[in-house]
Parts: C-alpha cells; sequence; structure tokens
C-alpha cells in the first residue's frame, strides 16, 4: 500500500468520524411539556417520606427495561423515601382497558402519588378509534384525580414505524395528539417520545435498524426512554408548582367511572359455565393477570346470558384464543349487532382483548343481551367466548 493511498484513507476515515461529531444531538427538553408539572409528588417525596408510583401501560412498560430505570432513579434522589412501585402494565392493552382497570390494577392499592401513563402504541396497534381514545385517557385522569387529587400523571407517548411515517409525511399521529390534548386540558407533563425519536433520527443521531431496533425498544432504546424521563425529573425539581384544581371535563361520556363487574352478577340462561379457575387446553400462551383466574366461558353457538347494569357503556374484557367466537348483542331489546372476538394475534396466543359495546347511553339500569352467533371467523377453530370481566362506566 502506497504511503499516499494510506493518507488519503486517513483523512476520508477521519472526516467521516468528524461528520458524525458533528452532529449536534437534540435536546430532551423539545419533547417534554412540563405544564403544571409534578409539585405534588415531589412535596411527598421529599416530606412523607414514603410514596407510591404508578406505572400503568403496555408491553413497553411490562418489560424490563426504562420502568426500572425510573424506579431506580427515584431511589437515589430520594434514599430516605420508601417507594411503593406498581407495575401495572399488561401487554397488548391501550386506553379502553386502562381506564376499566385503573380502579382494579392501581387505585385498589391505596394512594397513589405519582402515575406514569401510556397507551400511544396500542391504542394504534389496536384500532381504537378517536374518539374512544379521548374518553378512555380523560377518564383515567379524571378517575385518578377524583380518587387522588393530589396525584400527579405524566403522559407519554412512545414510538413505532407508524408515527415515524405519519411525521415523516408531515402530520401527526392521532394517538399522540390525544395524549397531548387530555394532558394540556388537565395541565399535564407529556414527553413525547415518539417525536424524540423520529427527529433523532432525521438528525442522524441513530437508526432505527440498527439502534432502536422495534416498538420494544432495544438497550439503547429503552435508555433513550428513561434519559428523557430523567430530563423531565430534573425540569420538574426546580419548578415546584403545585395544582390540584380539576377542571371541566373536556368532552361528554368520558370513562371517568370505569370498572369492572364481575362475571357472577351475569344471568346465565344456556350454555355457559363459570370456571374458577380458568387455564388454557390447547397449550397456547396466556397474559399475566388472565389465566388461574375466574373465567365465564361458552364453546357452544346460541349460549346465551344476560347483564343488568348501572351506568351509561357497557363493555367486556376477554381472552381472545384460536377459536375465538362471534358474539351477538343487544341492550335493552334493541337491534342485534355482531362482534367478532377473533383478532390477528389469537392464532398463537389467548389475549387479552376489551369491547365497548355500548356507549352514550342515558345514566341509568340497562341491559346487555350475548348470545354466540353460529358463524365464525373463517381463521377460527371454533365459537368459544371466554369472559374475564364486565366493564362499566
Amino acid at each position: 500500500m502506497s504511503k499516499a493511498f494510506f493518507c488519503f484513507c486517513s483523512s476520508l476515515l477521519c472526516s467521516i468520524v468528524m461528520g458524525y461529531a458533528q452532529v449536534k444531538v437534540l435536546d430532551d427538553g423539545n419533547f417534554i411539556q412540563q405544564r403544571a408539572g409534578i409539585g405534588n409528588a415531589l412535596k411527598a417525596f421529599q416530606e412523607q417520606k414514603i410514596a407510591t408510583v404508578a406505572f400503568l401501560g403496555g408491553s413497553i412498560t411490562y418489560n424490563h427495561g426504562w420502568r426500572n430505570k425510573v424506579e431506580a432513579d427515584l431511589q437515589s434522589r430520594f434514599p430516605k423515601t420508601k417507594f411503593h412501585f406498581i407495575a401495572a402494565g399488561i401487554p397488548s392493552l391501550g386506553s379502553l382497558p386502562h381506564a376499566f382497570r385503573l380502579k382494579h390494577d392501581v387505585l385498589d392499592s391505596g394512594k397513589v402519588d405519582l402515575l406514569f401513563l401510556e397507551a400511544a402504541v396500542n391504542d394504534e396497534v389496536n384500532g381504537t378509534d378517536s374518539l374512544t381514545q379521548v374518553r378512555s385517557l380523560e377518564g383515567i385522569v379524571r378517575q385518578a384525580k377524583l380518587s387522588y387529587p393530589q396525584m400527579d400523571i405524566v403522559l407519554m407517548s412512545f414510538a413505532d414505524p407508524d408515527k415515524t411515517k405519519r411525521y415523516n409525511e408531515g402530520g401527526i399521529p392521532v394517538s399522540v395528539s390525544n395524549h397531548e390534548l387530555v394532558a394540556a386540558h388537565y395541565g399535564l407533563p407529556s414527553i413525547n417520545l415518539a417525536k424524540a425519536v423520529r427527529d433523532r433520527i432525521a438528525n442522524q443521531e441513530f437508526s432505527w435498524e440498527k439502534d432502536f431496533k422495534d416498538l420494544h425498544p432495544s438497550e439503547f432504546g429503552q435508555e433513550l426512554y428513561f434519559k428523557a424521563i430523567q430530563r423531565m425529573l430534573d425540569d420538574a425539581s426546580r419548578n415546584k408548582k403545585t395544582k390540584s384544581k380539576l377542571p371541566a371535563q373536556l368532552i361528554s361520556g368520558s370513562f371517568s367511572n370505569g370498572h369492572y363487574v364481575g362475571i357472577e352478577n351475569s344471568k346465565i340462561m344456556s350454555g355457559w359455565s363459570l370456571v374458577q379457575d380458568w387455564k388454557p387446553e390447547d397449550g397456547k400462551s396466556t397474559r399475566k393477570g388472565f389465566v388461574h383466574i375466574p373465567m365465564l366461558l361458552s364453546t357452544e353457538s346460541d349460549a346465551e346470558l344476560s347483564l343488568d347494569f348501572k351506568g351509561n357503556a357497557i363493555g367486556i374484557s376477554i381472552v381472545s384464543g384460536p377459536d375465538a367466537g362471534i358474539l351477538n348483542y343487544s341492550i335493552d331489546g334493541g337491534s342485534e349487532k355482531q362482534i367478532d372476538l377473533y383478532t390477528q394475534w389469537s392464532k398463537s396466543l389467548h389475549l387479552p382483548w376489551y369491547l365497548l359495546l355500548g356507549s352514550d347511553l342515558k345514566d341509568g339500569k340497562h341491559q346487555v343481551k350475548l348470545k354466540i352467533s353460529k358463524t365464525k371467523n373463517e381463521n377460527s377453530k371454533g365459537n368459544a367466548c371466554r369472559i374475564a370481566h364486565f366493564l362499566v362506566n
């Protein structure tokens, strides 16, 4: 190799390295809205010396990563405080499930000082419509604040390829927009990590394929999420505002009193049974919290039951497996509607799936009737319906 060629290669390598070194890393603060901050939580951490922090979300919250880093960071910031951390992440679940499981999975544990909430990825993946997203997110916030007025809440929108594509097209992802809408109305901090990931990729700081890798982030991505939350905590500690007053409801019909109603309250007409310790018999996977629990189930077409309830919305939390059927239902003797219980993931997993059967009902007493259809999805192996909870607002 000639000396001239070696010098040329060395110069080229230096230019490449210098080119990357000259990339100015974007500030995490660009993607954080502090609004009224988390002053109530910080005061509790500093003065009460005992505090509860809850994490409500899907698989990105359930998996080991940013959540564990935040827990360690809080304990490091407040070494004299005894923390109770509630890990309420369940894979595949978005804002609608969160609104109805909040009481059972978080609030029933007692006073919560700080709640981290994420639903944007699963809201997009699950096809939750925009109105339901807003009603669910607002329902979570109002229910949390009505239960514990001093609770602070941080809304987070995590990244996925569809959101990056939408930003690249010049738009704003619907689920991100709805998270920001609710956060702004209630003066809550929000962190737009979907925008952060997109902008940093555009800024050539890293790539999705080699570094972030998946909507379930690599360790690199988990650290990026954690650093943004850490920055939010740093900024919040310098501006310890407190806010407790609850503004007027953003939209009508929000699920601010969403909760589970036990399956034992149903009236079985035919074909259903109540199993106290359900587990699948086909060897397929399950989700934690949706196995070895009571389950109302039937695999027979024409099996019927009803539920009397009081409220303005009704739904079901089911487990959708390879044999999930189709359900016919009616409310208060109205026209019969139909809903397919089989999902794109049902082939290999008994998936927890939350379905809204009726909303915008008149506040008061109602009855819903369920009947398993003779027809089924062409990909399903049967007509099964397995109900874990009824959902009532």
